[in-house]
């Protein structure tokens, strides 16, 4: 067995530099851009974004999940490059739970959340909207929020489906009721004048959504608070399970929960403003619509990078900070902990 020093993963991985000078040299498990700086994460997460993953066929999973178990149990063969490997752990990462290791429903990826999410946002902001059309928009936005959040969550911990009804419930009712109140107030309200009602109206939706999304976190994902989630030492090795780690994922994730919709809710309205003040519109109205649902892809795909990037998904905690049976259970100063999306 003397020659198997050439296919160890620190080998395959010399040997893919040589072959690739673009693409860094791959390191399995870890992003392939600095998670220290915001750029890096933004970099990172475009990966994760990317809709081009919702084609992989299944051969294709299969295939980079292969390559990457060959690389780490060193039978990477001769050739590979670092880039075919970042490549296949994109892909795994689009697809793959990172705790459960199972598909994640395709509409609930991070991956489709533009594709599958922009139409719920162009309703969310359609003008003149009845009581039922707020109800109905509002509903099916928590549901998707509900359902993605689920679906990415940390998942070192078993969660029963009433803790999932429970969250869902309590986004639905928060946003419908918000909205619905705000929307009463606002008609009621009689120094505006019916341009500046209507104005007034489109922003609406956001301080509703915004605040459903803390909610549907917070309900969601109660039982992490109750049971901890699982922190990780340098080497990856379990080191327990902590609370005080949990309060600090679900802050860090509800606060991306309010930055997300503030580009997708408040710029589309400013700009639709302007927009229909415009010759071509005020001629064409029936391209009222379709340019409104472009303004709000161009949105969403501008805020979901920014806002999922503000803090990294395996976010790192000083021992010091937990609780004292964690902090006495290793050597290391610091762990790690998934934040889930």
């Amino acid at each position: 067995m003397a020659d198997t020093a050439t296919t160890t993963p620190a080998a395959a991985a010399a040997s893919a530099a040589n072959a690739s000078t673009d693409a860094p040299p791959f390191q399995l498990g870890k992003p392939r851009f600095q998670q220290t700086s915001f750029y890096g994460r933004f970099r990172h997460f475009l990966d994760i974004i990317d809709p081009r993953t919702l084609f992989v066929t299944e051969r294709r999973l299969r295939e980079a999940v292969q390559l990457l178990e060959d690389y780490k149990h060193g039978t990477l063969r001769p050739g590979v490059t670092n880039e075919q490997l970042w490549s296949a752990q994109k892909i795994k990462q689009a697809i793959l739970h990172p705790d459960t290791n199972e598909k994640i429903f395709m509409p609930f990826r991070m991956s489709g959340y533009i594709p599958f999410g922009t139409p719920i946002v162009v309703g969310l902001l359609l003008p003149n909207q009845t009581l039922a059309s707020t109800v109905f928009w509002q509903w099916l936005n928590q549901s998707h929020n509900a359902c993605v959040n689920y679906a990415n969550r940390n998942a070192t911990k078993p969660s029963p489906a009433s803790k999932f009804i429970q969250g869902y419930l309590g986004a639905v009712i928060s946003a419908v009721s918000i909205a619905v109140g705000l929307n009463v107030l606002v008609q009621k309200a009689n120094k505006f004048t019916p341009a500046t009602r209507l104005l007034v109206q489109r922003f609406v939706p956001f301080p509703a959504v915004a605040s459903a999304n803390i909610c549907n976190v917070v309900l969601m994902r109660y039982g992490e608070l109750e049971e901890g989630i699982d922190v990780l030492d340098g080497d990856g090795n379990l080191v327990g399970s902590s609370r005080i780690a949990a309060r600090h994922a679900l802050l860090e994730t509800a606060l991306t929960r309010v930055v997300l919709p503030m580009p997708i809710l408040v710029l589309p309205p400013i700009v639709m403003s302007m927009l229909e003040k415009t010759a071509l519109l005020q001629a064409r109205p029936r391209l009222l619509l379709p340019v409104q649902s472009l303004v709000c892809l161009a949105a969403f795909g501008l805020a979901l990078p920014l806002a999922i990037s503000l803090f990294p998904q395996m976010s790192e905690i000083e021992t010091s900070q937990l609780e004292p049976e964690i902090a006495r259970a290793t050597n290391s100063r610091t762990v790690v902990y998934n934040k889930g999306l």
